[in-house]
């Protein structure tokens, strides 16, 4: 086995505290990484202070972290994708059933039996926990890791895991592109990514958001409109706009008044979760055709075109980078809105 160690919370309430275990020896197709970079996303917060029980059990002690950049240091004698010295990523999951049709499609995401998640879960014989990001080495699955681009500055990179990956899958599949409109409700650690990438796609993007004080970030990053969804006039007068809305409020939120902006036979795609059920008045959809979807990441295929068509177009997250010990401060500035736009750790010298 492999000695390693991590920041771990031991309950709902805990402080984060440095936590020594064990990973598991390099196996044949195994991939040793030495992490680099690991971002903060709001699902850590979730999971950590266990806002989504019971949906989703949260699991003690918990390291964190799904957004993982690192190093590759020692690779099994099968494996054939990396070599020492290569630069590779972890997202959401690291295994899964390898059987079901959802596999076999390459969204692994969806596995039936449900796929190993990076952390907070278990290895798919239901009983080995799993932890995350928030680590200094990772061994894991070379056909579960990504290729990261070579580049001198990978902290915007790690992002690309989980909010690049959970933006890019739906604006891809409802045909985000020139001649579209889209807007991204939400501008923080998700929603300025779907700014990025919907802007890279060819798309015109407008930033749906209830802090005016944004504005100015939205065009930065690629927005071309911006409607405060506090100006009842202003969302009134955008009825029937876009072609796709990309909702990533985590926030409870009234669906029916972001569905009314959606366009004739358009869009609506959930990727932020909520802590609470979402009502929702069936005349929303009815009156105008339109579709509510949901969307979770990416599977492994679609994860590497993400970063390859990021790495074209020069597309990485805005980050914030912190060491271990501003774990605790960058969630409580998480949950208050107050970064631009993503916390990374800095693993390198934890």
């Amino acid at each position: 086995m492999i000695q390693t160690k991590g920041y771990a919370t031991h309950d709902k309430n805990a402080k984060f505290s440095e936590f020594n275990f064990e990973r598991r020896d390099v196996g044949a197709n195994d991939i040793l990484i030495d992490i680099e970079w690991a971002g903060i996303c709001h699902s850590d917060i979730h999971q950590a202070k266990a806002e989504w029980e019971p949906m989703v059990p949260s699991l003690y002690p918990m390291v964190p972290g799904h957004e993982i950049v690192g190093r590759v240091s020692q690779v099994g004698d099968s494996v054939t994708k990396f070599k020492v010295g290569d630069f590779a990523g972890i997202g959401c999951f690291v295994d899964s059933c390898r059987e079901c049709g959802a596999c076999h499609g390459g969204v692994e995401q969806y596995c039936i039996k449900g796929s190993a998640q990076t952390y907070n879960s278990t290895e798919m014989d239901r009983t080995t926990p799993t932890y995350g990001g928030y680590s200094k080495h990772y061994v894991i699955d070379q056909n579960y890791a990504l290729k990261v681009n070579a580049v001198e500055d990978r902290s915007g990179i790690a992002p690309l895991l989980c909010a690049g990956i959970t933006t890019y899958s739906p604006l891809k599949r409802w045909g985000a592109g020139p001649g579209k409109t889209v807007a991204v409700a939400g501008l923080g650690g998700l929603g300025h990514m779907g700014v990025k990438i919907a802007a890279a796609m060819g798309a015109e993007v407008t930033v749906l958001s209830t802090s005016p004080s944004k504005e100015a970030d939205a065009r930065k990053l690629g927005a071309t409109g911006f409607i405060n969804t506090k100006d009842s006039d202003a969302v009134k007068a955008a009825t029937g706009t876009f072609d796709i809305l990309l909702d990533t409020i985590s926030a409870n939120h009234d669906y029916g008044t972001y569905l009314s902006m959606v366009t004739l036979n358009g869009v609506m795609v959930i990727v932020g979760v909520p802590t609470e059920p979402t009502p929702l008045n069936a005349f929303s959809l009815i009156g105008g055709n339109k579709i509510l979807a949901g969307s979770m990441i990416g599977g492994i295929p679609e994860t590497q075109e993400m970063l390859d068509f990021c790495a074209e177009h020069n597309v990485v997250s805005d980050v914030e980078v912190i060491s271990p010990d501003q774990i605790e401060a960058a969630y409580d500035r998480t949950i208050k809105s107050d970064v631009r736009y993503r916390f990374v750790i800095d693993m390198q010298n934890a």
